[in-house]
């Protein structure tokens, strides 16, 4: 993680004070932490929601971070979706929380920042601002006016990656022997079926059809079979599929992608192991429905080779040593901690 991430996200309050104190509150829990009570001349006071060894963090620090979490509600007159806002707002607390501990932490440690880096940061941080009128809102609205408080909040956010840096990001590095150590250990989880890419152009009975109306698919069947056959490749056989396929996949080219061979229907599987790829089948009858398929590409079952996956297993190795450390730390901080949920 950067060292501006972390001051970026401060950006989001900008446009939450701006819709709290200018327009009705969003509906949820947070409109119901800010009435309509608590702004005073365009200003939202905050309400304590939690107090961490003495130090209280506020719903405006908890919606900051839901904003965060879940962007698009900034779309929607700051509203959250209700079956989504309470799962936000925990993982939202959690958050600030875990960032709070990590603050006191570098704190407890002396650390410091650099007053050219410091410097630096403010520089950065101002030019995200498309105007100098809505710099000096933030700076109102969220600092009081006062430049030493924001740089007061870009230090904290500057200390807080710094620990992180040195607790969890140094300490997450995954090197090539570990990447190939778990690819040998693991040789299930780089297992590929075999799997076939098919476009198919569909005509399907209706529901309850009598003898007649199934003579009528058949009919209407044998007719697109010629146009399927005289497609040349994948765009004139989607065309086609799109004007008269009757499946779901007729809006997509009749593109089903890389489908696992065990997955498809045994007609749909015998026809498909007879083509070669850029290949068009016959008619397949599947129970009460006819299909031709064109095969696009065949990958038989196989191990993918070290070389293939190295780039993404390091990242997911990584990303997991990530995740770890980062749950270790937020438990090691809470033990000696007094957390008390307002």
């Amino acid at each position: 993680m950067k060292s501006n991430s972390r001051i970026t996200v401060l950006l989001f309050v900008l446009s939450v004070t701006s819709v709290l104190a200018q327009t009705k509150p969003p509906q949820g829990s947070i409109a119901r932490a800010t009435p309509l009570s608590a702004h005073v001349a365009g200003f939202v006071l905050a309400k304590p929601v939690v107090r961490i060894n003495g130090a209280v963090l506020t719903d405006r620090d908890l919606l900051r971070e839901m904003y965060a979490i879940f962007p698009y509600a900034r779309q929607h007159n700051g509203a959250f979706p209700k079956t989504l806002e309470p799962d936000i707002r925990r993982g939202a607390l959690k958050m600030i929380e875990f960032e709070e501990l990590v603050y006191q932490e570098a704190l407890r440690r002396h650390m410091t920042v650099a007053p050219g880096t410091l410097r630096k940061a403010i520089e950065q941080f101002r030019k995200q601002f498309d105007t100098e009128q809505r710099f000096q809102m933030f700076l109102k609205l969220e600092c009081g006016g006062s430049p030493q408080v924001l740089a007061n909040k870009i230090r904290r956010s500057l200390l807080i990656e710094d620990l992180l840096q040195a607790e969890v990001t140094k300490k997450s590095d995954v090197s090539l022997a570990e990447a190939k150590a778990f690819y040998l250990k693991n040789p299930a989880q780089f297992e590929r079926p075999e799997t076939y890419a098919l476009q198919t152009i569909t005509v399907l009975p209706p529901n309850n059809p009598t003898p007649a109306q199934l003579k009528q698919v058949r009919v209407r069947a044998e007719n697109a079979l010629p146009q399927a056959k005289a497609a040349r490749n994948y765009e004139e056989f989607g065309v086609l599929a799109e004007k008269i396929s009757e499946d779901d996949y007729r809006v997509m080219m009749g593109d089903h992608k890389a489908v696992d061979a065990a997955q498809l229907p045994p007609p749909i599987l015998q026809a498909a192991s007879r083509l070669q790829p850029g290949e068009i089948s016959g008619l397949i009858q599947v129970e009460q429905a006819f299909t031709i398929i064109r095969v696009n590409a065949h990958s038989p079952a196989h191990m993918q080779k070290f070389s293939e996956v190295k780039d993404s297993l390091l990242r997911e190795l990584q990303q997991k040593k990530v995740n770890r450390l980062r749950v270790g730390l937020d438990a090691h901080l809470r033990k000696s901690a007094k957390i008390e949920e307002l």
